[in-house]
């Protein structure tokens, strides 16, 4: 498997994993259950660093619709120097 299938992968598994943060707000759900805790530990250090320029209107939340675009800007970010490199 190339490295750009591998950066690929991992980031749409990241945006996977904050689509159903983004479900999970809006259905009630055990906050204990650890595939639950596991997705919020693992999205909130970007949702939050959004939030923190970004924050809630009202019962909105727009900082996973900007984690998706910085996140899709860094995607192609770093495909781009691995290309460049050559890897």
């Amino acid at each position: 498997m190339s490295i750009e299938r591998v950066v690929n992968v991992a980031f749409q598994v990241y945006d996977w994993l904050i689509f159903i943060r983004i479900i999970l707000s809006f259905v009630r759900h055990n906050p204990y259950n650890p595939l639950i805790r596991f997705i919020y530990e693992t999205t909130e250090p970007v949702l939050g660093f959004f939030r923190r320029f970004i924050p809630p209107v009202g019962m909105l939340d727009f900082s996973p619709l900007v984690a998706f675009f910085a996140l899709e800007i860094l995607r192609q970010l770093i495909l781009s120097l691995l290309r460049a490199v050559g890897i």
